[in-house]
């Protein structure tokens, strides 16, 4: 998962918690709220009939008078209803809107207390129930208990709070993925620099820059001069490291050639054995060199044109065989590249294609292309076979081995594909040696991973 994808993620989780949370506690707040205002709205229905009520003509039980201090009490089944009841429990009085209505009875019997409860009908119907019980003098000088109560269906409740709900969350909803968006914009402005990083990098594996840019953040500048000391570190050791070889080479070869060329005009016959002792350092001097001169892939090196370098290397070695009038086709794709060092690639193509010129009786081919191992791993696979007479499978490990040929009597010092096998191995790569289904000589395969 990428860094930006991450903060994405962890940002949008915190910021749901947190708007969940904050739509949670609002809404409870409201509900709350609401709650409290339809028991002080209650409330304040009781203290308007308690100033209402009085006894009858025969003064027998109380009533209210018309009109009724609400609209909503004159209403049938507006949602407001009111009732008063004896201390018996029998309904002495019940408002209009109450008309056919099986109304809850609060149990509630304190004197002076007030009593807010969610009561039931016989049908499971809810309402909001707000009751006092006062004492009540008549003509005579008698108290009589009576309990006033006033009910509100609960539906409008529920209905003034549903519709709270959806305009909270569908506003919470909007604010996210505004936020998400805000959020997506900041990070992508906020990571740009390492974008830019990346893409230097890029620009500097394939060869289009020489060093990362200065004008990156100072979080990231210590990091990107890191960098770049790493690169010019690495491009001057292997520029030391190729001088100190080429050095190595001149100071070796130069007293070798010196000495065969004084053993040439001695007795041959006396130095026979140091002949065969020259001849010996001079092939582990040019085994040592060559197998150093693989530099390997480099994360911070350019890849080269892997079609284009092996064109020159068959046009050279075409003119040097010209006497066996030997056809090479090439099967490569021109935008394929060699994932490493140019000097790697015409070292390992061309002991490849020597040994196949060396060998051939008139064709040649060399094919390549990109294998698909896995989803996240490819391979670059170079073929060079030819129609000579291939490499018997009890030798083929035998002649990997330096200084080791397939015929003693074809001039080399035989180790041409021990150094192929060294550069293959420095890339990760592995080298084998199989039959030409086509030529019916030898097959070489070089695999180099590429991805």
């Amino acid at each position: 998962m990428t860094l930006r994808r991450r903060l994405l993620l962890a940002a949008s989780i915190i910021l749901f918690v947190f708007l969940g949370l904050t739509g949670l506690v609002l809404d409870r707040a409201y509900t709350h709220s609401a709650e409290q205002a339809v028991r002080e709205r209650l409330r304040g229905q009781v203290f308007v009939m308690l100033a209402a009520a009085d006894f009858d003509e025969q003064q027998q039980h109380l009533s209210v008078d018309e009109p009724l201090p609400d609209p909503k009490l004159s209403s049938p089944q507006s949602g407001l209803y009111a009732g008063i009841y004896a201390a018996s429990g029998s309904l002495v009085w019940k408002s209009p809107s109450a008309l056919g209505l099986g109304l809850p009875r609060s149990a509630h019997a304190e004197i002076a207390q007030w009593h807010f409860a969610q009561l039931q009908d016989e049908q499971g119907n809810p309402y909001f129930s707000m009751s006092f019980v006062a004492a009540w003098e008549t003509a005579q000088g008698r108290l009589s208990r009576y309990v006033f109560q006033v009910l509100e269906d609960y539906t409008l409740f529920n209905r003034q709070v549903s519709g709270f709900r959806n305009e909270l969350w569908g506003w919470l909803l909007g604010v996210t993925v505004m936020l998400l968006l805000a959020q997506a914009v900041i990070l992508a402005w906020s990571l740009k620099p390492l974008r830019k990083v990346a893409v230097d990098l890029d620009r500097v594996k394939a060869g289009d820059a020489d060093r990362l840019q200065e004008d990156y953040p100072g979080e990231i500048s210590a990091l990107t001069a890191s960098i770049n000391t790493f690169v010019d570190s690495e491009r001057s050791r292997r520029d030391r490291y190729r001088n100190t070889l080429a050095d190595l080479a001149h100071s070796l070869k130069t007293p070798l050639a010196v000495l065969k060329t004084g053993i040439d005009a001695s007795d041959r016959n006396h130095d026979q054995s140091m002949h065969e002792q020259l001849d010996r350092m001079t092939q582990i001097v040019d085994y040592q060199l060559q197998r150093a001169s693989a530099t390997g892939r480099s994360s911070l090196g350019a890849s080269v044109p892997l079609l284009e370098n092996i064109e020159r290397l068959i046009n050279t070695l075409t003119k040097v065989h010209a006497d066996k009038g030997i056809r090479c086709d090439i099967d490569i794709d021109a935008e394929l590249q060699f994932p490493g060092e140019e000097g790697d690639l015409l070292e390992m193509a061309g002991n490849l294609l020597e040994n196949a010129y060396k060998w051939s009786q008139g064709n040649i081919r060399v094919s390549a292309g990109i294998h698909a191992v896995s989803s996240d791993r490819k391979l670059l696979e170079l073929r060079v076979e030819d129609d000579g007479k291939g490499i018997p499978q009890a030798r083929r490990t035998e002649v990997l081995q330096r200084g080791k040929r397939a015929d003693e009597n074809v001039s080399g010092h035989g180790i041409g594909l021990a150094v192929v096998e060294e550069i293959v191995s420095v890339y990760g790569g592995s080298f084998a040696i199989d039959d030409s289904q086509d030529l019916g000589g030898a097959c070489m395969l070089v695999s180099i991973p590429v991805a």
